[in-house]
């Protein structure tokens, strides 16, 4: 039983403590006010740097788009931060020796500028490469450093809790990437903008950090605290201690089972989540046809339910002092919805609300045991080694990173379909719905309407071979005389406009010849079986008895009459106006062309003269052809790539739900009771101990 009133320890003198903005350290146990003050900017902080990190995620197929990535170009990136994170993870080991606050504080202005002014004003597919490499590096340090700090600002009875906080930071970072995203997408579709109010939160957080963050001095965090009253033993003991014996061999000790596969299991139940942060925007793009604002707004509920079960969780688990039952039953809730959201992917008829149900409980289940895993897994580290607290979360995030980095490359292999939909789905989706932004309206109808029905271009092309001199003729007809002539084709008025446009001849002139040939049909018939040098004779003397019977003779001949019947014939003719018969002989050619032509055409039937008019002027469009011969060459990949995309990614999910199935076994190689009851006792008996200790020391000072 504890006493009533707790002993005090002595006076001892204060650890060597450095201070100034490179030492920012404290050298006894702060106030619960000035902690939480602490704990606040490193959650701050934390959930900055994921908001950096997965910025990209939000606007994936625009930034695909415009930097002309391919998918597995856009995964690469992923792949490459994540190795050199890796790397930087160990780098960060360090920190037990170097300290946690400079990594935090500094590097968060690093990552803000990079990101505001670097990636947003990137290029080149290269160059944002490089870019997010240097900003995965250290990121891959300071979040190492971040649950370091964590660690050493919360005892081992509020760690739960504590560390509910810090996993809101991926979480609550993923959430402001699509809280964003999805309300200023619409108004900003750059997706630069995305990146530049990113970088400016991460400056103002390094502004904060920078002014306010501190860190225990090292004989201070080099120890185990169960709960808040062991503050003033530590400070006791911290003058005992010497930092650099401590850290001796931190690598070897945390290079042990129950660090390295626990830590091996959590990253494999994590694939979900890193899959949902950098790939969902593709994902219900490419199979569910969302748009990045509508796949944003979905993310926004699981994110949301994710956080405020981290809350929840951490809470509960430190009032009944127990992690593993949490771990267990988060780690099945959320492997049940993974399951579903398996099932889910091949079913097209999936609603957006559907997909919500689906995913509480994976943010539920995995916030519960993901929360509980890092106040256990500290815990296991601080078992073997308090001083190297960042030592062993360094193996962690290693881990993590590089199993990240297999699983991306798992990725890739698994759903080359998606690549196709991301680098030519887009365009191709834009052609065939007459949306594509090079083209006009027209030329983007003729693309649609070709596109839904490709037998056009042949229909077209056919008619152009087979009727190529009606057409022809068609082209010199104005638009109003064909609709004239569309409407009634014995129009005469329409007939003698049309006549004109096709022999070049005046209306009034193609009018008086068709007139003249109608009421002088007989004598123009005489006239062309005589012969011109006959005509010309008669033309020069009409009383030319010689060429007056060479004329008879040459109508008697062409007609099969008598002489006198063709004498009757000539006489006719020469009773005719000149002036009528040389109108007629200039333009009755011309004309009689024309009309030739003109019946030619009106034998085309009227829905092919339509269908090439229609499309015709649009097939000859050389950009309407690049963008049918684009079409023809990548809608067969794209439409097979639709298909085939839903069951590659239903892979890769139930790659995902095996993952977190691989979790479950390995809770029980980490540190902590099953039971509550125990746990209680544990806690009773180190708060006696503790007391014992102090009173000791207590003595010792009279």
């Amino acid at each position: 039983m504890t006493s009533s009133s707790h002993p005090t320890a002595p006076a001892l003198p204060t650890v060597n403590a450095k201070g100034g903005i490179w030492g920012r350290q404290l050298d006894r146990y702060p106030a619960t006010g000035a902690r939480t003050g602490y704990l606040v900017i490193v959650v701050l902080a934390t959930i900055t740097l994921y908001y950096e990190l997965y910025v990209q995620g939000s606007v994936a197929t625009a930034l695909a788009a415009n930097l002309h990535m391919t998918l597995v170009y856009l995964i690469s990136i992923s792949i490459v931060g994540n190795g050199v994170g890796a790397l930087a993870s160990v780098v960060a080991g360090l920190a037990d020796r170097w300290g946690r606050a400079n990594l935090v504080v500094y590097g968060l202005a690093v990552t803000g500028a990079l990101v505001a002014f670097g990636l947003a004003d990137a290029t080149e597919k290269s160059v944002y490469l490089v870019l997010f490499a240097v900003v995965s590096f250290v990121e891959g340090m300071i979040l190492v450093a971040t649950p370091a700090l964590i660690r050493d600002f919360s005892p081992q009875l509020g760690r739960a809790s504590a560390m509910c906080f810090w996993t809101m930071g991926p979480v609550l970072g993923s959430l402001v990437v699509s809280e964003v995203a999805s309300h200023t997408l619409a108004a900003h579709a750059d997706w630069q903008y995305q990146f530049r109010v990113c970088g400016v939160v991460g400056l103002v957080v390094f502004a904060l950090a920078f002014v306010g963050l501190r860190e225990l001095a090292p004989q201070l965090r080099d120890q185990i605290m169960v709960s808040l009253r062991d503050k003033a033993l530590i400070e006791a003991n911290a003058a005992g201690i010497d930092p650099n014996v401590v850290v001796e061999g931190h690598w070897r000790q945390m290079l042990r089972r129950d660090i390295i596969l626990p830590a091996i299991a959590l990253s494999l139940s994590l694939l979900f989540y890193y899959a949902a942060v950098g790939m969902f925007v593709v994902f219900f793009a490419t199979n569910f046809g969302y748009s990045e604002a509508r796949a944003n707004a979905l993310s926004n509920w699981y994110w949301a339910m994710n956080a405020a079960a981290l809350l929840v969780a951490g809470l509960v688990s430190d009032a009944l002092k127990v992690r593993k039952p949490f771990m267990l039953a988060g780690g099945v809730v959320s492997m049940a919805g993974v399951a579903l959201f398996a099932i889910a992917t091949t079913h097209p008829g999936t609603t957006y609300y559907e997909f919500v149900a689906i995913l509480m409980p994976i943010a539920i289940g995995s916030a519960f045991a993901f929360s509980t895993w890092m106040a256990a897994f500290t815990e296991t580290v601080e078992k073997h080694n308090p001083a190297a607290t960042a030592t062993g979360l360094a193996v962690w995030g290693a881990t993590l990173r590089s199993i990240v980095v297999v699983a991306l490359l798992v990725l890739i292999a698994l759903i080359p379909a998606a690549s196709t939909l991301v680098g030519q789905g887009t365009q191709v989706a834009a052609a065939a719905a007459g949306q594509s932004p090079g083209l006009s309206a027209s030329e983007n109808a003729t693309v649609k309407a070709v596109a839904a029905d490709p037998s056009i271009a042949t229909r077209v092309q056919t008619i152009a071979t087979q009727d190529a001199a009606q057409l022809a003729t068609a082209q010199k007809l104005s638009p109003a005389t064909q609709a004239a002539l569309t409407a009634n084709p014995s129009d005469p008025a329409a007939q003698a406009q049309a006549l004109s446009e096709i022999s070049g001849l005046p209306v009034g002139t193609v009018t008086s010849v068709v007139t003249l040939g109608a009421q002088y049909a007989a004598q123009l018939a005489t006239a062309q079986a005589i012969d011109p040098a006959t005509q010309a004779a008669l033309a020069a003397n009409p009383n030319d008895t010689a060429a007056q019977a060479e004329a008879v003779g040459q109508i008697a001949a062409a007609f099969h009459v008598t002489a006198s019947a063709a004498t009757a014939r000539l006489q006719a003719l020469a009773a005719v106006p000149q002036a009528d018969l040389a109108l007629v002989s200039a333009n009755g050619k011309p004309v009689a062309s024309a009309a030739a032509e003109l019946t030619a055409l009106g034998k085309v039937p009227g829905a092919d003269l339509a269908l090439v008019a229609q499309y015709g002027p649009g097939l000859q469009d050389p950009k309407v052809v690049a963008e049918l011969t684009y079409l023809q060459a990548n809608a067969p990949a794209v439409e097979a790539a639709q298909k085939q995309s839903p069951s590659q990614w239903q892979h890769w999910w139930w790659l995902c739900f095996a993952g977190q199935v691989v979790f479950i076994p390995f809770i029980w190689l980490l540190t902590g009771r099953w039971s509550a009851k125990k746990a209680r006792e544990d806690a009773r008996e180190h708060g006696e101990k503790v007391e014992r200790e102090l009173t000791a020391l207590a003595a010792l000072a009279k």
